[in-house]
Protein backbone atom coordinates (compact mmCIF):
# COMPACT_ATOMS: atom_id res chain seq x y z
CA UNK A 1 0.00 0.00 0.00
CA UNK A 2 2.55 2.03 0.76
CA UNK A 3 4.41 2.02 -2.40
CA UNK A 4 1.64 2.70 -4.49
CA UNK A 5 0.78 5.85 -2.44
CA UNK A 6 5.00 6.71 -3.40
CA UNK A 7 3.78 5.90 -6.59
CA UNK A 8 0.74 8.17 -7.16
CA UNK A 9 2.98 11.49 -5.09
CA UNK A 10 5.64 10.55 -8.20
CA UNK A 11 3.35 10.91 -10.86
CA UNK A 12 1.85 13.96 -9.96
CA UNK A 13 4.53 16.51 -11.38
CA UNK A 14 5.00 14.65 -14.67
CA UNK A 15 1.21 14.87 -15.37
CA UNK A 16 1.51 18.36 -14.56
CA UNK A 17 4.42 18.90 -16.75
CA UNK A 18 2.58 17.49 -19.88
CA UNK A 19 0.05 19.19 -18.91
CA UNK A 20 1.50 22.21 -19.88
CA UNK A 21 3.99 21.23 -22.66
CA UNK A 22 1.56 20.15 -25.19
CA UNK A 23 -0.50 23.42 -24.81
CA UNK A 24 2.26 24.97 -26.52
CA UNK A 25 3.37 21.94 -28.81
CA UNK A 26 -0.14 21.81 -30.10
CA UNK A 27 0.16 25.44 -30.92
CA UNK A 28 3.09 24.93 -33.05
CA UNK A 29 1.84 21.96 -34.59
CA UNK A 30 -1.47 23.98 -36.02
CA UNK A 31 1.46 26.59 -37.26
CA UNK A 32 3.36 23.69 -38.69
CA UNK A 33 -0.52 22.70 -40.19
CA UNK A 34 -0.65 26.35 -41.65
CA UNK A 35 2.56 26.44 -43.29
CA UNK A 36 1.53 23.29 -44.77
CA UNK A 37 -1.71 24.28 -46.17
CA UNK A 38 0.04 27.41 -47.02
CA UNK A 39 2.60 25.59 -49.06
CA UNK A 40 0.64 22.97 -51.48
CA UNK A 41 -2.18 25.87 -52.12
CA UNK A 42 0.36 28.92 -52.95
CA UNK A 43 -1.58 30.75 -50.68
CA UNK A 44 1.44 33.33 -48.87
CA UNK A 45 -0.84 34.95 -46.37
CA UNK A 46 -1.42 32.10 -44.47
CA UNK A 47 2.14 31.72 -44.22
CA UNK A 48 2.33 35.58 -42.88
CA UNK A 49 -0.25 34.63 -39.91
CA UNK A 50 1.55 31.21 -39.24
CA UNK A 51 4.88 34.11 -38.37
CA UNK A 52 2.72 36.26 -36.87
CA UNK A 53 0.99 33.64 -34.82
CA UNK A 54 4.91 31.99 -33.64
CA UNK A 55 6.02 35.82 -32.25
CA UNK A 56 3.14 35.35 -29.77
CA UNK A 57 4.74 31.82 -28.62
CA UNK A 58 8.20 33.50 -28.71
CA UNK A 59 8.53 33.85 -25.18
CA UNK A 60 7.01 30.28 -24.28
CA UNK A 61 9.70 28.76 -26.19
CA UNK A 62 11.53 25.85 -24.22
CA UNK A 63 14.39 23.74 -25.18
CA UNK A 64 12.29 20.40 -24.60
CA UNK A 65 9.16 22.53 -26.37
CA UNK A 66 11.61 23.00 -29.04
CA UNK A 67 13.03 19.41 -29.46
CA UNK A 68 9.90 17.93 -29.44
CA UNK A 69 8.65 20.03 -32.08
CA UNK A 70 11.74 18.80 -34.09
CA UNK A 71 10.76 15.20 -33.76
CA UNK A 72 7.58 16.51 -35.27
CA UNK A 73 8.34 18.30 -38.06
CA UNK A 74 11.39 16.99 -39.03
CA UNK A 75 12.77 13.46 -39.77
CA UNK A 76 15.00 12.09 -36.83
CA UNK A 77 17.96 11.18 -38.09
CA UNK A 78 18.02 13.40 -40.95
CA UNK A 79 20.87 16.45 -41.38
CA UNK A 80 18.43 18.94 -40.74
CA UNK A 81 17.37 17.31 -37.41
CA UNK A 82 20.40 16.72 -36.34
CA UNK A 83 22.36 20.34 -37.10
CA UNK A 84 19.21 21.84 -34.91
CA UNK A 85 19.27 19.73 -32.19
CA UNK A 86 22.55 20.26 -31.86
CA UNK A 87 22.37 23.84 -31.09
CA UNK A 88 19.18 23.22 -28.46
CA UNK A 89 21.02 23.09 -24.83
CA UNK A 90 20.34 19.71 -22.85
CA UNK A 91 17.68 19.77 -20.10
CA UNK A 92 16.40 17.63 -17.32
CA UNK A 93 16.26 14.13 -19.26
CA UNK A 94 12.63 13.53 -17.02
CA UNK A 95 11.13 16.32 -19.20
CA UNK A 96 12.76 15.58 -22.29
CA UNK A 97 11.10 12.18 -21.89
CA UNK A 98 7.78 13.28 -21.57
CA UNK A 99 7.65 15.91 -24.43
CA UNK A 100 9.21 13.11 -27.27
CA UNK A 101 6.34 10.55 -25.59
CA UNK A 102 3.55 13.04 -26.32
CA UNK A 103 5.00 14.14 -29.28
CA UNK A 104 5.44 10.43 -30.87
CA UNK A 105 1.98 9.89 -29.52
CA UNK A 106 0.52 12.31 -31.25
CA UNK A 107 2.70 12.27 -34.50
CA UNK A 108 2.99 9.07 -36.88
CA UNK A 109 4.00 10.97 -39.96
CA UNK A 110 6.90 13.51 -40.88
CA UNK A 111 6.89 16.49 -42.72
CA UNK A 112 9.42 17.09 -45.29
CA UNK A 113 8.63 20.39 -46.70
CA UNK A 114 11.52 22.88 -47.34
CA UNK A 115 9.10 25.60 -45.55
CA UNK A 116 8.60 23.71 -42.51
CA UNK A 117 12.53 23.02 -41.95
CA UNK A 118 13.07 26.60 -42.86
CA UNK A 119 10.45 27.16 -39.73
CA UNK A 120 12.34 25.47 -37.46
CA UNK A 121 15.87 27.35 -38.26
CA UNK A 122 13.81 30.76 -37.71
CA UNK A 123 11.97 29.18 -34.06
CA UNK A 124 15.69 27.99 -32.69
CA UNK A 125 16.95 31.15 -33.61
CA UNK A 126 14.79 32.73 -31.85
CA UNK A 127 15.12 31.15 -28.91
CA UNK A 128 18.90 30.99 -28.91
CA UNK A 129 18.84 35.47 -29.56
CA UNK A 130 16.07 35.51 -26.35
CA UNK A 131 18.58 33.58 -24.42
CA UNK A 132 21.47 35.59 -25.61
CA UNK A 133 23.62 33.04 -26.76
CA UNK A 134 24.67 35.31 -29.59
CA UNK A 135 27.31 32.72 -30.56
CA UNK A 136 25.11 29.61 -31.10
CA UNK A 137 22.65 32.15 -32.77
CA UNK A 138 25.73 33.31 -35.31
CA UNK A 139 26.06 29.66 -36.50
CA UNK A 140 22.32 28.90 -36.49
CA UNK A 141 21.35 32.02 -38.75
CA UNK A 142 24.68 30.86 -40.69
CA UNK A 143 23.13 27.22 -41.62
CA UNK A 144 20.02 28.57 -42.49
CA UNK A 145 21.44 31.14 -44.95
CA UNK A 146 23.20 28.37 -46.41
CA UNK A 147 20.36 26.32 -47.09
CA UNK A 148 18.36 28.98 -48.19
CA UNK A 149 20.36 29.36 -50.83
CA UNK A 150 20.03 26.24 -52.47
CA UNK A 151 16.13 26.91 -52.58
CA UNK A 152 13.51 29.18 -54.71
CA UNK A 153 9.91 28.94 -53.78
CA UNK A 154 8.09 31.91 -53.43
CA UNK A 155 6.23 30.49 -50.65
CA UNK A 156 9.73 30.96 -48.54
CA UNK A 157 9.84 34.36 -49.18
CA UNK A 158 7.87 35.24 -45.66
CA UNK A 159 10.30 33.14 -43.93
CA UNK A 160 12.80 34.04 -45.40
CA UNK A 161 12.70 37.65 -44.93
CA UNK A 162 12.47 36.90 -41.14
CA UNK A 163 15.98 34.70 -41.40
CA UNK A 164 17.92 37.55 -43.29
CA UNK A 165 17.22 40.22 -40.54
CA UNK A 166 18.02 37.81 -37.65
CA UNK A 167 20.96 37.21 -39.57
CA UNK A 168 22.30 40.45 -39.39
CA UNK A 169 21.04 41.01 -35.67
CA UNK A 170 22.55 37.94 -34.31
CA UNK A 171 25.60 39.41 -36.02
CA UNK A 172 25.06 43.03 -34.95
CA UNK A 173 25.11 41.88 -31.35
CA UNK A 174 28.64 40.03 -31.32
CA UNK A 175 30.27 43.38 -33.26
CA UNK A 176 30.92 41.53 -35.91
CA UNK A 177 28.17 43.43 -38.78
CA UNK A 178 31.12 44.10 -41.20
CA UNK A 179 31.70 40.14 -41.50
CA UNK A 180 28.66 39.48 -43.48
CA UNK A 181 28.33 42.32 -45.52
CA UNK A 182 29.15 40.81 -48.98
CA UNK A 183 27.03 37.72 -47.90
CA UNK A 184 24.29 39.99 -47.62
CA UNK A 185 25.18 41.50 -51.36
CA UNK A 186 24.90 38.60 -52.68
CA UNK A 187 21.78 37.13 -50.79
CA UNK A 188 20.20 41.18 -52.35
CA UNK A 189 21.28 39.64 -56.11
CA UNK A 190 19.82 36.26 -55.56
CA UNK A 191 17.07 37.95 -54.43
CA UNK A 192 16.48 40.28 -57.32
CA UNK A 193 17.24 37.59 -59.93
CA UNK A 194 14.68 35.17 -58.12
CA UNK A 195 11.64 38.36 -57.74
CA UNK A 196 11.86 37.69 -54.48
CA UNK A 197 10.02 41.79 -53.59
CA UNK A 198 10.03 41.36 -49.83
CA UNK A 199 13.59 39.88 -49.37
CA UNK A 200 14.49 42.81 -52.00
CA UNK A 201 13.29 45.10 -49.39
CA UNK A 202 14.35 43.13 -46.54
CA UNK A 203 18.02 42.89 -47.95
CA UNK A 204 18.30 46.58 -48.73
CA UNK A 205 17.42 47.88 -45.40
CA UNK A 206 20.29 45.49 -43.71
CA UNK A 207 22.48 46.37 -46.23
CA UNK A 208 22.10 50.38 -45.53
CA UNK A 209 22.00 49.39 -41.60
CA UNK A 210 25.42 47.95 -41.96
CA UNK A 211 26.71 51.02 -44.04
CA UNK A 212 25.05 53.40 -42.06
CA UNK A 213 26.35 51.59 -38.74
CA UNK A 214 29.99 52.18 -39.92
CA UNK A 215 29.02 55.92 -41.16
CA UNK A 216 29.65 54.85 -44.92
CA UNK A 217 26.67 57.39 -46.07
CA UNK A 218 28.08 57.51 -49.54
CA UNK A 219 27.95 54.00 -50.07
CA UNK A 220 24.86 53.76 -48.44
CA UNK A 221 23.32 56.32 -50.72
CA UNK A 222 25.21 54.97 -54.06
CA UNK A 223 23.14 51.09 -52.94
CA UNK A 224 19.77 53.36 -52.57
CA UNK A 225 19.84 54.97 -55.48
CA UNK A 226 21.19 52.18 -57.87
CA UNK A 227 18.86 49.17 -56.12
CA UNK A 228 15.37 48.40 -58.14
CA UNK A 229 12.14 50.17 -57.02
CA UNK A 230 8.82 48.53 -56.46
CA UNK A 231 5.88 49.19 -54.14
CA UNK A 232 6.00 48.11 -50.45
CA UNK A 233 5.21 45.03 -49.43
CA UNK A 234 6.11 45.50 -45.76
CA UNK A 235 5.00 48.82 -43.44
CA UNK A 236 7.58 47.53 -41.12
CA UNK A 237 10.11 47.64 -44.16
CA UNK A 238 9.07 50.39 -45.57
CA UNK A 239 9.13 52.97 -42.41
CA UNK A 240 13.12 51.29 -41.96
CA UNK A 241 14.01 52.54 -45.32
CA UNK A 242 12.42 56.01 -44.84
CA UNK A 243 14.21 56.29 -41.64
CA UNK A 244 17.55 55.20 -43.14
CA UNK A 245 16.86 57.89 -46.25
CA UNK A 246 15.91 60.73 -43.98
CA UNK A 247 19.97 60.04 -41.99
CA UNK A 248 21.02 60.21 -45.70
CA UNK A 249 19.40 63.05 -46.57
CA UNK A 250 20.34 64.84 -43.38
CA UNK A 251 23.63 63.79 -43.81
CA UNK A 252 24.02 65.02 -47.35
CA UNK A 253 22.75 68.68 -45.67
CA UNK A 254 19.30 67.99 -47.88
CA UNK A 255 17.25 68.83 -45.20
CA UNK A 256 14.15 69.47 -46.74
CA UNK A 257 13.61 66.11 -47.84
CA UNK A 258 15.39 64.43 -44.68
CA UNK A 259 12.21 66.33 -42.67
CA UNK A 260 9.55 64.36 -44.78
CA UNK A 261 11.31 61.12 -44.71
CA UNK A 262 11.78 60.86 -41.23
CA UNK A 263 7.90 62.55 -40.10
CA UNK A 264 6.76 59.76 -42.64
CA UNK A 265 8.73 57.19 -40.93
CA UNK A 266 7.34 58.26 -36.91
CA UNK A 267 3.97 58.45 -38.75
CA UNK A 268 3.45 55.05 -40.23
CA UNK A 269 5.51 52.98 -37.87
CA UNK A 270 3.44 50.82 -35.22
CA UNK A 271 2.31 52.32 -32.08
CA UNK A 272 4.14 49.63 -30.19
CA UNK A 273 7.37 50.62 -31.63
CA UNK A 274 8.02 52.96 -29.06
CA UNK A 275 12.15 52.69 -29.68
CA UNK A 276 11.97 53.00 -33.52
CA UNK A 277 9.45 56.23 -33.49
CA UNK A 278 11.85 57.59 -30.69
CA UNK A 279 14.85 57.76 -32.85
CA UNK A 280 12.70 59.04 -35.61
CA UNK A 281 11.63 62.13 -33.53
CA UNK A 282 15.18 62.73 -32.11
CA UNK A 283 16.43 62.79 -36.20
CA UNK A 284 13.24 64.82 -37.40
CA UNK A 285 13.84 67.24 -34.10
CA UNK A 286 17.23 68.39 -34.99
CA UNK A 287 16.60 68.67 -39.03
CA UNK A 288 13.53 70.78 -38.21
CA UNK A 289 16.23 73.06 -36.31
CA UNK A 290 18.70 72.90 -39.10
CA UNK A 291 15.57 74.13 -41.22
CA UNK A 292 15.08 76.93 -38.78
CA UNK A 293 11.95 75.79 -37.47
CA UNK A 294 11.13 75.02 -33.86
CA UNK A 295 9.46 72.15 -33.20
CA UNK A 296 5.81 72.31 -31.25
CA UNK A 297 6.24 71.23 -27.61
CA UNK A 298 3.77 68.12 -27.84
CA UNK A 299 6.19 66.36 -30.00
CA UNK A 300 8.11 66.26 -26.95
CA UNK A 301 5.25 65.32 -24.55
CA UNK A 302 4.60 62.22 -26.72
CA UNK A 303 3.58 59.35 -24.20
CA UNK A 304 6.20 57.22 -22.94
CA UNK A 305 8.82 60.13 -24.74
CA UNK A 306 9.29 62.11 -22.46
CA UNK A 307 12.74 60.93 -20.94
CA UNK A 308 14.30 59.87 -23.99
CA UNK A 309 13.37 63.80 -25.69
CA UNK A 310 14.67 65.42 -22.50
CA UNK A 311 17.75 66.30 -23.94
CA UNK A 312 16.65 67.87 -27.42
CA UNK A 313 13.71 69.83 -25.53
CA UNK A 314 16.30 71.58 -23.74
CA UNK A 315 18.63 71.95 -26.99
CA UNK A 316 15.56 73.19 -28.71
CA UNK A 317 15.15 75.79 -25.95
CA UNK A 318 18.58 77.03 -26.38
CA UNK A 319 18.02 77.27 -29.87
CA UNK A 320 14.76 79.58 -29.75
CA UNK A 321 16.32 81.87 -27.61
CA UNK A 322 19.20 81.92 -29.58
CA UNK A 323 21.34 81.57 -26.33
CA UNK A 324 25.02 80.51 -27.49
CA UNK A 325 26.53 80.03 -23.73
CA UNK A 326 23.13 77.91 -22.58
CA UNK A 327 23.73 76.31 -26.09
CA UNK A 328 27.21 74.96 -25.14
CA UNK A 329 26.26 74.35 -21.31
CA UNK A 330 23.02 71.48 -23.44
CA UNK A 331 25.54 70.17 -26.06
CA UNK A 332 27.85 69.60 -22.75
CA UNK A 333 25.71 68.40 -20.45
CA UNK A 334 24.24 65.87 -22.69
CA UNK A 335 27.32 64.51 -24.77
CA UNK A 336 27.13 61.22 -23.88
CA UNK A 337 23.44 60.97 -25.11
CA UNK A 338 23.94 62.88 -28.17
CA UNK A 339 27.21 60.40 -28.44
CA UNK A 340 25.05 57.17 -28.43
CA UNK A 341 22.22 58.80 -31.01
CA UNK A 342 24.91 59.48 -33.27
CA UNK A 343 23.79 63.23 -33.58
CA UNK A 344 27.22 64.71 -32.42
CA UNK A 345 27.85 66.09 -35.81
CA UNK A 346 24.25 67.87 -36.27
CA UNK A 347 24.90 69.24 -32.81
CA UNK A 348 27.89 70.80 -34.45
CA UNK A 349 26.12 72.12 -36.97
CA UNK A 350 23.46 74.24 -34.93
CA UNK A 351 26.07 76.49 -33.38
CA UNK A 352 25.56 78.55 -36.21
CA UNK A 353 21.24 78.23 -36.64
CA UNK A 354 21.56 79.70 -33.07
CA UNK A 355 24.09 82.33 -33.32
CA UNK A 356 21.67 83.30 -36.43
CA UNK A 357 18.75 82.82 -34.45
CA UNK A 358 20.32 85.53 -31.79
CA UNK A 359 20.91 87.78 -34.67
CA UNK A 360 17.19 87.67 -35.68
CA UNK A 361 16.34 88.59 -32.71
CA UNK A 362 19.04 91.90 -32.17
CA UNK A 363 17.80 92.80 -35.19
CA UNK A 364 13.92 92.84 -33.91
CA UNK A 365 14.86 94.77 -31.09
CA UNK A 366 17.24 97.49 -31.91
CA UNK A 367 17.04 99.54 -35.15
CA UNK A 368 20.71 100.53 -34.69
CA UNK A 369 23.60 98.45 -32.66
CA UNK A 370 27.02 98.55 -32.97
CA UNK A 371 29.25 95.45 -33.71
CA UNK A 372 30.64 95.16 -30.46
CA UNK A 373 27.80 95.01 -28.61
CA UNK A 374 26.22 92.29 -30.43
CA UNK A 375 29.45 90.64 -29.85
CA UNK A 376 28.83 91.10 -26.41
CA UNK A 377 24.85 89.90 -26.67
CA UNK A 378 25.60 86.98 -28.79
CA UNK A 379 28.67 85.66 -26.36
CA UNK A 380 31.54 85.24 -28.87
CA UNK A 381 34.25 83.36 -27.24
CA UNK A 382 36.87 84.39 -29.61
CA UNK A 383 40.08 86.73 -30.21
CA UNK A 384 38.41 89.35 -32.51
CA UNK A 385 34.93 89.46 -31.35
CA UNK A 386 34.18 92.38 -33.48
CA UNK A 387 35.78 91.03 -37.01
CA UNK A 388 33.97 87.69 -36.35
CA UNK A 389 30.23 89.95 -35.44
CA UNK A 390 30.52 91.85 -38.56
CA UNK A 391 31.40 88.84 -40.98
CA UNK A 392 28.45 86.99 -39.53
CA UNK A 393 26.09 89.93 -39.91
CA UNK A 394 27.29 90.01 -43.24
CA UNK A 395 26.44 86.86 -44.09
CA UNK A 396 23.52 87.01 -42.58
CA UNK A 397 22.27 89.53 -44.66
CA UNK A 398 23.12 88.26 -47.59
CA UNK A 399 21.70 84.85 -46.99
CA UNK A 400 18.25 87.07 -46.34
CA UNK A 401 17.92 85.56 -42.63
CA UNK A 402 17.87 89.45 -41.46
CA UNK A 403 16.78 92.83 -43.16
CA UNK A 404 19.58 95.34 -42.38
CA UNK A 405 22.21 96.63 -43.85
CA UNK A 406 26.35 97.10 -42.43
CA UNK A 407 28.01 100.46 -42.04
CA UNK A 408 31.35 99.67 -42.38
CA UNK A 409 32.29 103.18 -40.69
CA UNK A 410 30.67 103.56 -38.03
CA UNK A 411 30.80 99.83 -36.93
CA UNK A 412 26.83 99.95 -36.85
CA UNK A 413 24.05 97.11 -38.12
CA UNK A 414 21.30 99.26 -39.05
CA UNK A 415 18.01 97.00 -39.00
CA UNK A 416 15.29 98.29 -41.65
CA UNK A 417 11.61 98.47 -40.58
CA UNK A 418 9.41 95.17 -41.01
CA UNK A 419 6.43 94.98 -43.01
CA UNK A 420 3.51 93.47 -42.75
CA UNK A 421 4.18 89.63 -43.24
CA UNK A 422 0.44 89.42 -44.84
CA UNK A 423 1.20 91.91 -48.06
CA UNK A 424 4.31 88.95 -48.80
CA UNK A 425 4.22 86.00 -50.34
CA UNK A 426 4.89 83.97 -47.24
CA UNK A 427 1.04 83.01 -46.19
CA UNK A 428 0.80 81.76 -50.04
CA UNK A 429 3.91 79.26 -49.32
CA UNK A 430 2.70 78.06 -45.90
CA UNK A 431 -0.45 77.37 -47.48
CA UNK A 432 0.59 75.66 -50.23
CA UNK A 433 2.94 73.49 -48.43
CA UNK A 434 -0.52 72.22 -45.96
CA UNK A 435 -2.06 71.48 -49.59
CA UNK A 436 0.42 69.59 -50.93
CA UNK A 437 0.88 67.56 -47.71
CA UNK A 438 -2.91 66.86 -47.51
CA UNK A 439 -3.07 65.98 -51.06
CA UNK A 440 -0.08 63.50 -50.61
CA UNK A 441 -1.63 61.70 -48.15
CA UNK A 442 -4.95 61.48 -49.77
CA UNK A 443 -2.46 59.48 -52.81
CA UNK A 444 -0.94 57.27 -50.05
CA UNK A 445 -4.19 56.01 -48.04
CA UNK A 446 -5.47 55.26 -52.13
CA UNK A 447 -2.61 53.47 -53.14
CA UNK A 448 -2.49 51.59 -49.71
CA UNK A 449 -6.17 50.47 -50.31
CA UNK A 450 -6.34 46.74 -50.37
CA UNK A 451 -9.00 44.54 -52.13
CA UNK A 452 -9.89 40.71 -51.48
CA UNK A 453 -8.48 38.84 -54.04
CA UNK A 454 -10.17 37.71 -57.21
CA UNK A 455 -13.06 39.48 -56.43
CA UNK A 456 -14.01 39.97 -59.90
CA UNK A 457 -13.45 36.40 -60.69
CA UNK A 458 -16.46 34.96 -58.65
CA UNK A 459 -19.16 33.91 -60.51
CA UNK A 460 -22.84 33.76 -59.16
CA UNK A 461 -24.43 29.65 -58.68
CA UNK A 462 -27.08 28.77 -61.02
CA UNK A 463 -29.60 29.41 -58.02
CA UNK A 464 -28.59 33.05 -57.45
CA UNK A 465 -28.75 33.69 -60.82
CA UNK A 466 -32.46 32.17 -60.86
CA UNK A 467 -33.30 34.19 -57.88
CA UNK A 468 -31.95 37.62 -58.69
CA UNK A 469 -33.76 37.30 -62.09
CA UNK A 470 -37.38 36.43 -60.27
CA UNK A 471 -36.67 39.71 -58.42
CA UNK A 472 -35.72 41.51 -61.16
CA UNK A 473 -39.24 40.46 -62.88
CA UNK A 474 -41.62 40.97 -59.94
CA UNK A 475 -39.82 44.56 -59.45
CA UNK A 476 -40.43 45.42 -63.22
CA UNK A 477 -44.07 44.07 -62.80
CA UNK A 478 -44.71 46.15 -59.98
CA UNK A 479 -43.62 48.97 -61.88
CA UNK A 480 -45.74 48.33 -64.97
CA UNK A 481 -48.53 48.29 -62.44
CA UNK A 482 -47.70 51.42 -61.10
CA UNK A 483 -47.43 53.23 -64.51
CA UNK A 484 -50.70 51.76 -65.71
CA UNK A 485 -52.83 53.00 -62.51
CA UNK A 486 -51.39 56.72 -62.96
CA UNK A 487 -52.56 56.13 -66.42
Amino acid sequence: MTQDVEMKDHQTPSHSVSSAVPSNLQHLKEIASLIETGSYTKEVRRIVRAVRLTFGLRRKLTASLLSAFLDFALQPGSEAHAKLSSFLPKEDGHDMEVDTATSAAQTPAKHLLPELEIYCYLLVLLFLIDQKKYNEAKACSTASINRLKSLNRRTLDVLASRLYFYYSYSYELTGDLAEIRGNLLALHRIATLHHDELGQETLLNLLLRNYLHYNLYDQAEKLRSKAPRFEAHSNQQFCRYLFYLGKIRTIQLEYTDAKESLLQAARKAPVAARGFRIQCNKWAILVRLLLGEIPERTTFMQKGMEKALRPYFELTNAVRIGDLELFRTVAEKFASTFSTDKTHNLIVRLRHNVIRTGLRNISISYSRISLADVAEKLRLNSETPVADAESIVAKAIRDGAIDATLDHANGWMVSKETGDIYSSNEPQIAFHSRIAFCLNMHNEAVRALRYPPNTHKEKESAEKRRERQQQEQELAKHIAEEDDDDF
